[in-house]
């Protein structure tokens, strides 16, 4: 831990699994989670440490496709691969939710193959009614139960509360970071944010939140940040975790300043209410904070009036932090995600703001292909 700020984000975020291995070595437990929908402020209440399950788009996928369809999400299919070749053999167990049916099945897939010593899934809807706010609730209480019992001890609502308020702290410090892509140029890359996200979802919390504050004062000071270019790009789709298709764009003439992706901005940006009880707080923060394809929101009186619902709040993105164009991107196979496009597509062109979708496969060798179209959407743009 000899480095500090964004050269020690970088060095966790090409070996995530180190300083796991080292806490594990001296006595803590490590809960991986799947996608960013397992409330990990409860796993963090009991002293467990939680750790961002990702794939790996460098590995073949060999041994998961004796175990899922080869026409299903490679993102899902990559990280259950590296946990069938021992890559996370270091977590104690798995938090797992309904995020899409191929993730469900995963969940599943993971408990019987791998079976790790804690297993627990919470079964989220779908939809935003108040019904759905009771249903989660009591599957999070479900959660909390199961928790408690693996780590022998209860937790107490005022604990908990306790440490909604350091994740929301986190979250903070997040924004501030996210906030120095907002000139021009900005502060710090969508490369360097990405290694930093990643970063957090690979340490405990308070170390994450030190992180972030060396990062946030090394890049206010540093002399040789990010150059302006002609794009300023908002990236949206499923999950990134990998910087190649980032820094492929930034590569170009442009600038990724701000993201809506679940390893960035969607992972971080609403906060948990407080409220008496703190399962509330976390069933609104988790349903209906949290902007994914994968929630429906009640419909208006019009086609126009629902996209404006759905995704005004990315318009507010564009606008905040300067963008003059958007990259739609989704993995192949990957439904919930494509099935957005269209609409999102729609939206964009109602405000004028230009746009390209691009899909793609979960690896390096399929990402060459797609710097030629990239480079004709910012020569369209600039």
């Amino acid at each position: 831990m000899a480095e500090k700020g964004l050269a020690r984000a970088k060095e966790i975020y090409e070996n995530r699994d180190k300083r796991a291995r080292e806490l594990k070595a001296e006595g803590k437990k490590i809960i991986g989670y799947m996608c960013i929908y397992p409330p990990i402020e409860l796993v963090t209440a009991l002293d467990f440490v939680p750790f961002r399950i990702l794939g790996d788009i460098n590995e073949p996928i060999t041994k998961a496709d004796s175990c899922l369809p080869t026409i299903v999400c490679p993102f899902l299919r990559s990280s259950l691969d590296m946990a069938l070749k021992g890559r996370y053999d270091f977590l104690e167990g798995l938090a797992g939710a309904h995020v899409c049916d191929v993730g469900e099945k995963w969940c599943h897939l993971w408990n019987y193959y791998i079976d790790p010593p804690f297993h627990h899934f919470i079964d989220y809807p779908h939809v935003v009614h108040r019904a759905s706010f009771d249903y989660l609730k009591s599957g999070m209480n479900d959660f909390k139960k199961s928790l408690e019992e693996y780590a022998g001890k209860e937790l107490s609502l005022e604990r908990l509360k306790e440490e909604i308020k350091v994740h929301n702290e986190q979250r903070a410090l997040v924004r501030q970071l996210y906030d120095l892509r907002k000139s021009d140029p900005p502060l710090i890359s969508g490369t360097e944010t990405l290694q930093v996200t990643v970063s957090l979802m690979s340490v405990p919390l308070e170390e994450g939140s030190q992180l972030l504050r060396e990062v946030i004062s090394e890049v206010k000071e540093r002399k040789d940040g990010p150059q302006k270019k002609a794009a300023r790009l908002l990236i949206w789709g499923s999950p990134i975790d990998n910087i190649a298709l980032v820094e492929m764009v930034e590569g170009l003439n442009a600038n990724v300043v701000m993201d809506d992706t679940c390893v960035g901005s969607r992972h971080y940006w609403p906060d948990v209410e407080t409220t008496p009880d703190p399962l509330d707080g976390l069933a609104h923060r988790y349903l209906a904070d949290l902007k994914c394809p994968r929630t429906f929101r009640d419909t208006t009186n019009s086609y126009q009036e629902d996209l404006e619902a759905r995704f005004g709040y990315l318009k507010d993105y564009a606008r905040d932090w300067k963008a003059n164009g958007v990259i739609l991107e989704s993995i192949k196979y990957c439904d919930t995600t494509g099935y957005e496009v269209p609409a999102l597509k729609d939206y964009f062109d109602s405000i004028r703001l230009p746009n390209m979708y691009l899909e793609h496969e979960y690896t390096m060798v399929a990402l060459a292909p797609l710097r030629t179209r990239v480079e004709a959407f910012l020569e369209m743009i600039g």
